[in-house]
């Protein structure tokens, strides 16, 4: 039986990722510091552990695993993240969990491990233009990411592929787009846009008025759960290490999201634009260079997943008892 270690395994992503590892029969431990919120873990093995502790690194990499995914981090939406106040504890919680994670990977010789990173990665210069922005995997350098979190990413990148390159490691680098679904976040302050929205809406009475940050012409493309583990695995077990863009070409402008949103519940809102945190002008993923190495590309519609993601996180509204009478 294949065996495979998940980092961030309470996490939205991990969560899910550790239930497609069992469906195709391995045996899986999950790290975290908490269970996942809101289902049942599926790993075998589940550990509560602190990862900026290089001790429990090593006690969570006690064996040469086939694959080891590294999702763990300090991370949330744009009030989480682009806000400035978290900056601190962003760079040093997840620069730590990088370096002691590649490190007791080293040390167990432990070969394939992947890394989770983001789009957050790309310059700010490149992302002005709200319709032609530009996220080309070789666009990275000269670097000016618009956060502290696109910083240490970036950061935590190099290190990954300098383990490579000195240890032998077969690292996989990865940069996500906004990945979305159930499960996730939608009430905590961590929340991103496709359930921040869904959350909105479903509170809202029919007729009434939801807040969009900035003026809702900012535009941005979602990732559907499913499509992003399909992905990531595919990446994975191939024999490329990266970097490469995991996310959609279809890209929307904020308000527009919303409309979506609106039209899949059955509500007539208005949109009201406040001053807010909202990152870039514009962010697409560039899906040239995964179609050319991967033979592979996202296929379903925003419109599916976010029918998806709105029904679940309806009913934890409804649940919560924040539906409008």
């Amino acid at each position: 039986m294949k065996s495979a270690l998940v980092c961030g395994a309470g996490g939205f992503i991990g969560n899910h990722l550790v239930t497609r590892l069992k469906g195709e029969g391995f045996w899986v431990r999950g790290v975290d510091l908490k269970f996942p919120e809101y289902s049942e873990t599926e790993a075998d093995d589940f550990m509560i552990g602190d990862l900026r502790d290089p001790h429990v690194c090593d006690r969570a990499v006690d064996r040469r695993f086939d694959e080891i995914y590294q999702l763990a981090a300090d991370m949330g939406g744009a009030g989480y993240v682009f806000v400035g106040d978290n900056d601190a504890d962003i760079m040093h919680n997840s620069g730590l969990i990088n370096l002691n994670m590649v490190e007791a990977c080293r040390k167990r010789n432990a070969k394939r491990i992947f890394y989770s990173s983001s789009a957050c990665i790309y310059p700010e210069f490149n992302q002005l233009d709200p319709d032609n922005p530009k996220t080309a995997e070789d666009s990275a350098y000269p670097a000016q990411p618009d956060s502290d979190y696109g910083w240490e990413k970036l950061f935590s990148e190099r290190l990954y592929f300098a383990f490579h390159r000195n240890f032998g490691m077969e690292v996989r680098v990865s940069r996500f787009h906004n990945i979305f679904g159930p499960l996730g976040s939608w009430n905590d302050g961590r929340e991103k846009a496709p359930a921040a929205l869904c959350r909105k809406v479903a509170m809202a009475p029919d007729g009434g008025e939801i807040e969009i940050w900035g003026d809702g012409k900012q535009t941005r493309s979602f990732l559907y759960m499913d499509e992003c583990i399909e992905g990531v695995l595919r990446f994975t077990r191939g024999d490329w290490i990266g970097p490469v863009n995991m996310g959609s070409e279809e890209m929307i402008a904020i308000n527009d999201l919303a409309s979506m949103v609106m039209d899949i519940a059955g509500k007539k809102l208005t949109i009201k634009n406040i001053p807010g945190p909202e990152g870039v002008r514009g962010r697409n993923s560039d899906n040239a260079l995964i179609e050319q190495k991967l033979g592979w590309k996202p296929t379903q519609s925003l419109r599916e997943g976010m029918e998806k993601t709105y029904a679940w996180i309806e009913e934890q509204v409804k649940e919560a008892g924040l539906a409008p009478k």
